[in-house]
């Protein structure tokens, strides 16, 4: 399978599958099934009749294109962001009962945390978690719950009622906040990413310390700038590709 993976050169986004066959000398039809085991994987992702590295590569190589596409976008808005709330910005996606981190502005004054670039945390302890949950089809939240709610730090939502009424505080109020959920001594306040139709593909976090600041004007800023972004995404052709896959709506 690796072979498969060193048939992308730096500059390209995507392959067609008879031209990873002509670079590795492989037959197409072993490079079929490679590729169809890689996509199942998460390793590759489908666009059209190509492929592309998909997103569970970021984590060893922060190859991904789709990752890579969402960092760059939003990075100037994310200084921004950190700019004006003096606290760590974070962009993460949704993958399965897991959040994974796109991309990460750290403040000087930050408290310890347990996230970093190509990490992952479990997204019902996490605000960026909640907020696409929030707005997430049923059968996906149903998954998370079934996969379990364990204790992240001291203050989890561990019961699955309550975890579905804070989704739909979420919902009511449009951000999600994390109150020593993913560790002690850190809360944030997160807002969903959205593509131009509406369905959210990303989310956008300003974490502090406990007591540092105003939750509820971290909330108002974050909320701003994910709106910004999400602005921004629907200017992009990049996000109306139908390989850019959502959560669905509510």
């Amino acid at each position: 399978m690796s072979r498969v993976f060193e048939a992308f050169a730096p500059e390209d986004s995507e392959l067609r599958i008879a031209e990873i066959a002509r670079r590795t000398g492989l037959a197409k039809a072993t490079v079929s099934r490679l590729v169809a085991e890689l996509v199942e994987h998460g390793f590759l992702e489908r666009s059209g009749m190509s492929v592309r590295v998909g997103l569970r590569f970021f984590e060893l190589g922060e190859r991904a294109a789709r990752p890579r596409e969402l960092r760059d976008l939003a990075l100037a808005n994310m200084a921004d962001l950190r700019n004006a709330t003096r606290q760590t910005v974070h962009l993460a996606v949704l993958d399965g009962a897991e959040v994974v981190y796109v991309a990460k502005l750290r403040s000087r004054t930050a408290p310890p945390m347990a996230s970093r670039v190509g990490g992952r945390l479990p997204a019902h302890a996490t605000g960026v978690g909640k907020a696409m949950l929030a707005w997430a089809e049923p059968t996906v939240v149903d998954a998370v719950v079934a996969a379990g709610l364990p204790a992240v730090g001291p203050g989890t939502i561990t019961g699955e009622a309550a975890f579905r009424r804070e989704l739909a505080a979420v919902r009511e109020h449009g951000v999600a906040y994390e109150r020593e959920e993913s560790g002690p001594g850190v809360w944030c306040a997160a807002a969903p990413i959205r593509r131009p139709a509406g369905a959210v593909i990303a989310a956008l976090s300003v974490t502090a310390r406990v007591g540092d600041v105003d939750p509820v004007q971290l909330g108002m800023a974050v909320q701003t700038s994910a709106s910004a972004l999400s602005r921004e995404a629907g200017r992009n052709p990049a996000f109306a590709r139908s390989a850019w896959s959502d959560l669905g709506e509510r």
